[in-house]
């Protein structure tokens, strides 16, 4: 059972950058990915990045390619998403999550952190 914290939300002004980080505890990470979603207020979850446990491969959404990147520390069993370039359309709660790839790249994954908020003004 993999257990997910978040943390590094906040709130930024537009075109500023912030970090997000998840630590995973209570199991094997192995083949798994990690990676992040995000809801905005009224919006379905969407897939935002992943990155693969084993070899490091990521994936974006299209609407962070370049903006965002997610990278992973071994050690530490921890996934950071470091955000560039800000717009209020990030403006949402952002959830990190674990499972096999595929199932994060079509938001089913199994294990969810509780979520942080992250807030973009004009």
């Amino acid at each position: 059972q993999v257990q997910l914290q978040e943390s590094g939300g906040g709130s930024v002004q537009i075109g500023d950058s912030l970090t997000l980080s998840c630590a995973a505890s209570g199991g094997s990470l192995g083949t798994y990915a990690m990676g992040w979603f995000r809801q905005a207020e009224g919006k379905e979850r969407e897939f935002v990045a992943q990155i693969r446990w084993n070899n490091g491969n990521t994936d974006y959404a299209d609407s962070v390619k370049g903006r965002f990147t997610i990278s992973k520390d071994n050690a530490k069993n921890t996934v950071s998403l470091q955000m560039n370039t800000l717009k209020p359309e990030d403006t949402a709660v952002y959830y990190c999550a674990a499972d096999i790839p595929w199932k994060l790249r079509v938001g089913a994954p199994d294990y969810w952190g509780q979520g942080t908020h992250v807030a973009v003004s004009l």
